[in-house]
């Protein structure tokens, strides 16, 4: 199974705690979680990212300039956009970006 390094970033700490766990959930997958933007931009250009899972608090600015920082890297780093439904539409969001992990 392809591992996936997910950087989960909202503000909610309860949230993030709990979408790690879920995340983790999975065989290969693993979380670094942030709740302070400005040390995200660094994170990612220095750390192995496959996903960055934007969970809720989070500014429509901030929004927009990571996904667009995302884009424009040498390296592919897919955005998920994720507000909640548990961790079946977690799941479904992450296999719609890597269709070939689907069991």
């Amino acid at each position: 199974m392809k591992k996936l390094q997910f950087l989960v970033i909202g503000k909610n700490q309860e949230i993030l705690d709990t979408l790690k766990r879920i995340i983790e959930n999975n065989e290969g997958w693993k979380a670094e979680i942030q709740n302070d933007e400005s040390v995200c931009y660094d994170y990612i250009k220095e750390n192995q990212v496959d996903i960055v899972l934007l969970s809720s608090g989070l500014d429509q600015e901030f929004e927009n300039n990571i996904k667009m920082f995302c884009e424009n890297l040498d390296k592919e780093v897919k955005v998920i956009d994720h507000y909640g439904g548990g961790s079946g539409l977690l799941k479904n969001e992450v296999y719609a970006l890597f269709p070939n992990l689907q069991p």
